[in-house]
């Protein structure tokens, strides 16, 4: 598990970044734009959108850098230090909230509470990894009554090691149905703004979070906070028409990051591997994903404008698929700040690919 950078940072950077928030006034009492840290790409744009001119937005993740990668930065610690706000999404980057807590935790908004959540098994991504997992335990019992009833025939010494192990076999079981419902709690999708309607309701909050700081810009927050809804819900719209007439509905994934897109245009997802883009799939899990792709006539295996896309190359490959890429929209690259492209006109690329993929161009 990677540690906390914020906790391994020099004694030196902590002092540096104490001194530069107890120096540094108050934007929103000083009746200055209010200095609003948001955690990455989606929850910068929202408040830059909601805010308008009456805040300044850093966004802790760089250009073309993955938000799940983030380590925070002795300059990190101090932005988030003497900002007026924060706005960040619970258990995403988990190296910022233990930051937050410690530095932030009265001046913080989680958009996580603002919206319904979708957990991982709403999903394909470890359907068969489980399957095969009780199918596992039941070779494990069918063996073990095997070996029951081959020890009855042998003496009394051998019976009680025979009980000692099942003792043991069903403590493991046990710890190891612990693993899978810690596993289960920790499957909540966070890609929460790829539903337009969704991220409206994060834009709301956000709305709600300035006029608690800047009461006096309360009809501003209120009004951009519509308009954004507004936009969105033409995007929500030019979504549901532009599939209305598709003739597929499976997406293949290379991570589970499109739960509320499925969910949002009834969709089905079908993802290589789970919620983060680092973790690997393994062979079983490819050759399980191949023979859903021939047996369903899938097109298009997608992939992420920030991660390799190295396994749908694979997997588009062996079914003769073709690859495409379906953003994400965790963040946007150097290019694509520099060609003014933003959160709507990424989406607007989605569905132009969803379109040709699942037969509705």
């Amino acid at each position: 598990m990677r540690r906390s950078a914020f906790i391994t940072l020099p004694i030196a950077g902590l002092l540096a970044a104490g001194s530069l928030a107890a120096c540094g006034e108050d934007s929103a009492d000083a009746g200055g734009p209010i200095d609003v840290v948001a955690a990455f790409y989606p929850l910068a744009f929202a408040t830059e959108q909601v805010g308008g001119d009456n805040v300044n937005v850093s966004n802790l993740t760089p250009a073309g850098q993955e938000p799940h990668d983030l380590e925070l930065a002795p300059s990190d610690i101090a932005a988030i230090e003497e900002a007026d706000y924060i706005v960040y999404l619970g258990g995403f980057i988990p190296e910022l909230d233990e930051a937050i807590e410690q530095y932030a935790s009265d001046k913080a908004l989680d958009v996580a509470t603002a919206v319904d959540l979708i957990d991982y098994d709403e999903t394909e991504a470890f359907e068969d990894e489980h399957a095969e997992d009780e199918h596992a335990e039941d070779e494990h019992a069918d063996e073990h009554a095997e070996d029951e009833h081959a020890e009855e025939e042998t003496h009394a010494e051998e019976e009680s090691h025979a009980e000692e192990t099942a003792s043991e076999d069903e403590h493991a079981e046990e710890e190891e149905g612990h693993d899978h419902e810690d596993e289960a709690l920790e499957g909540t999708d966070p890609h929460l703004w790829l539903d337009p309607m969704r991220y409206a309701q994060i834009g709301e909050a956000i709305g709600d979070a300035l006029t608690g700081i800047d009461s006096g810009n309360e009809s501003t927050y209120t009004g951009n906070a519509e308009a954004f809804t507004a936009e969105l819900t033409e995007l929500d719209t030019e979504f549901t028409d532009a599939l209305a007439a598709r003739t597929a509905d499976d997406i293949v994934t290379s991570h589970a990051a499109f739960g509320y897109l499925a969910d949002r245009y009834d969709l089905h997802q079908v993802a290589i591997s789970g919620l983060s883009p680092d973790q690997e799939p393994n062979t079983q899990r490819m050759a399980e994903v191949a023979e859903f792709v021939e047996e369903h006539g899938v097109t298009t295996i997608f992939f992420e404008t920030l991660v390799s896309s190295d396994i749908a190359d694979t997997l588009a490959a062996e079914t003769g698929a073709q690859t495409a890429v379906l953003n994400p929209l965790e963040g946007l690259t150097d290019e694509q700040i520099d060609a003014d492209e933003d959160y709507f006109s990424v989406m607007r690329d989605n569905v132009a690919v969803l379109q040709t993929a699942l037969g509705a161009a």
